[in-house]
This record gives C-alpha cells, sequence and structure tokens, in this order.
C-alpha cells in the first residue's frame, strides 16, 4: 500500500496545534447529550470555492491545471497507460477544538470515523448493496484510497461557534489549533458549532478543493456532532458528513456543479444532471428536470445532501477524479 503523505492538500480548510489536551473520553450520558440544529445537511464548500476563485487568479490558474490534468489522466487510463499499482494511504490528523468536555469526543469516535471512511471508499459499505439497478455500472467498487490516523491534537477554547469564512480555528492566534505539516497530512478539524459566511448556523461540515493544496487553511472542518457513529444525532448519525467532505477535498463538487440553482456540471459524465440538492432519505426512482429535460437521480451519491442513510456510493467517473487527484503527478501527490 503507497503512503500518501499528504501536503499541499488541494482544497483544504483547516489548522493543527501541538497544544495538546489530555483526551476526554465521553461516556455514554454524554454523547447522548449531544443535540444537532441542523434538520437539513449544509455544506458551503462550493460556495467558498467560487468566491477565492473570483478573487484569486492564482488559484484560478491552478484550478485549471488540475482539471487538465484530470483529463489527461483519464485519458491515459482508457488507452492502457495507468496500471492499478496499489492503493495510496492518505494519513489523517484530528484537531479537535471543544468548550464543553461533552464537545471534546473520544478517541474512539474518532476510530469509528476513519473506519467509516474506509469503508466508504473502499466500497465495503455495508448498504453497498442497495445501490439500484440503474446505476450498478456507473457504481465506483473501490476507489483504492485508504485513511490512517496518524495523531489527534485537542484543545480547550472559550469560543462556542466558528465561522466556515474565518478559519479561526485553524490558527494557535485565534484559538484554533495550527495544521500539522499539512504538506504531508489531511487535516479535520473538529469543532463544536460552524456558521456559515452569512453568520448563520447548522453547518455539519466544508472542506477545501485541491487547488488549496499546501495553503495554511487546507483540510476539513466538521461539527463534532457529526464525526463518527456512536452517540451522534438522526439523520446525520452515519460518518457520512466526512465522506461527502473528504470528497470535496479530492476535487468532487456537488452533483449540481457549483451553485444551489443547479444543473451545472459536476466534471462527472456518469452521474446524471441535478436541479439542485435532494434531501431527506428519498424513494428511488426520483425524476427531475434540467432544461426540460428529465432524468432519474442519482440521490445515493455521497455528493448529493440525502440523509445518511440514504447515501452509499461513488460513480466511475468521480473515481477517476479522485485517483488523479493523489496520483503522482496530481495536486494530492505529497511525498511518498
Amino acid at each position: 500500500m503507497k503512503k500518501l503523505l499528504f501536503g499541499a492538500l488541494a482544497l483544504g480548510l483547516m489548522s493543527c496545534n501541538n497544544d495538546n489536551m489530555p483526551n476526554q473520553n465521553e461516556s455514554p450520558a454524554d454523547a447522548a447529550s449531544v443535540t444537532t440544529t441542523a434538520l437539513k445537511r449544509s455544506c458551503p464548500s462550493d460556495e467558498i470555492r467560487q468566491e477565492i476563485l473570483k478573487s484569486n487568479p492564482e488559484l484560478k490558474s491552478k484550478f485549471n491545471e488540475n482539471e487538465l490534468q484530470i483529463e489527461n489522466f483519464s485519458r491515459n487510463i482508457a488507452m492502457g497507460k495507468v496500471l492499478a499499482d496499489g492503493t495510496v494511504e492518505i494519513p489523517v490528523v484530528f484537531n479537535v477544538i471543544y468548550n464543553k468536555t461533552t464537545e471534546n469526543i473520544s478517541d474512539s469516535r474518532i476510530a469509528e470515523q476513519i473506519e467509516v471512511l474506509n469503508a466508504d471508499f473502499g466500497a465495503t459499505n455495508s448498504d453497498v448493496s442497495q445501490i439500484p439497478a440503474a446505476f450498478k455500472p456507473s457504481a465506483s467498487g473501490d476507489i483504492k484510497v485508504r485513511f490512517k490516523l496518524v495523531a489527534t491534537n485537542r484543545k480547550k477554547s472559550t469560543k462556542t461557534n466558528w465561522r466556515s469564512d474565518l478559519n479561526e480555528m485553524k490558527k494557535a492566534s485565534t484559538g484554533g489549533i495550527d495544521p500539522t505539516d499539512a504538506n504531508k497530512n489531511m487535516n479535520i478539524w473538529v469543532v463544536n458549532s460552524i456558521l456559515d459566511q452569512y453568520g448563520r448556523s447548522g453547518v455539519l461540515g466544508y472542506a477545501y478543493y485541491p487547488e488549496n493544496a499546501g495553503l495554511w487553511y487546507d483540510g476539513i472542518v466538521i461539527a463534532n456532532q457529526y464525526i463518527g457513529k456512536t452517540g451522534t444525532p438522526s439523520p446525520f448519525n452515519l460518518g457520512r458528513t466526512t465522506t461527502h467532505e473528504v470528497g470535496h477535498y479530492l476535487n468532487l463538487p456537488h452533483l449540481w456543479g457549483s451553485s444551489d440553482a443547479g444543473c451545472l456540471t459536476d466534471y462527472s459524465d456518469d452521474t446524471p444532471v441535478s436541479p439542485g440538492p435532494n434531501y431527506g432519505a428519498p424513494s428511488y426512482p426520483l425524476s427531475r428536470a434540467c432544461g426540460g429535460v428529465s432524468s432519474s437521480q442519482m440521490f445515493m451519491n455521497y455528493m448529493d445532501y440525502v440523509d445518511d442513510r440514504a447515501m452509499f456510493m461513488f460513480s466511475l467517473n468521480q473515481k477517476t477524479r479522485m485517483q488523479a487527484v493523489v496520483s503522482a503527478s496530481g495536486p494530492r501527490a505529497g511525498l511518498r
């Protein structure tokens, strides 16, 4: 198994710190007391990306380079020039920032989240059998990306919420935790509450895309309620919020593109065009229209907004995009 020392990870949104606190493993009673304010999935990753690309020509150029690299990688696969040469293992650092003891998630919750990621990206998740027959030919199978926990940093904070556009959780100087070697690791910040760029609550998590690889804010941020499965609140109780955000980190947009207005490209030809997010746990088939043309929605894809129990697949084109990002020439190749 190849080890990917994740550096300059393309869309990271995080920070870490050496101010480690003793592990505070919550009791079952503590975990049960966790509540959620989010009834619908909310992830501003694409909105954050669009703002960055508008204001930063250098990152826009990196975005274009990455898309060209993915196109070339896909062409080489089709021509038989890229051979299966093992699985990439990504080192993961969790940075837990808490105000109350109940927010200092346990080591077991973190281990459980790593297990969820490895199952979802390895297509060994127990619900993969629920993929509709029409989408089975498009199902990714094993993405050949795995995740290994290498460190957990903890810090007590007086803050009760964190803005997604400020990234204060990623700097020790603003009460957060500095990233642990962003050129070698995928940093995940776990905080008590995430507000969007307008100060609204209910954000489950967000991530930065590969054009931001290695920058100080690169990584993923997740609200502590949605890490792992034990004690997490329904309907986001299976660890799929982190799966969704890692998808962004590896260059997967939402199925409807860069705007919730929808009907835009997600750069994967095998995911049906979508007019916008799907919520809850829809029944298959679900048809929605773009430009007057209806198509059956792949709402069970990890990059939609449905409940955790309703999402359980990536597509083949999404697999290619992610493999291109972690390939030797990809933006998240890091040090091997």
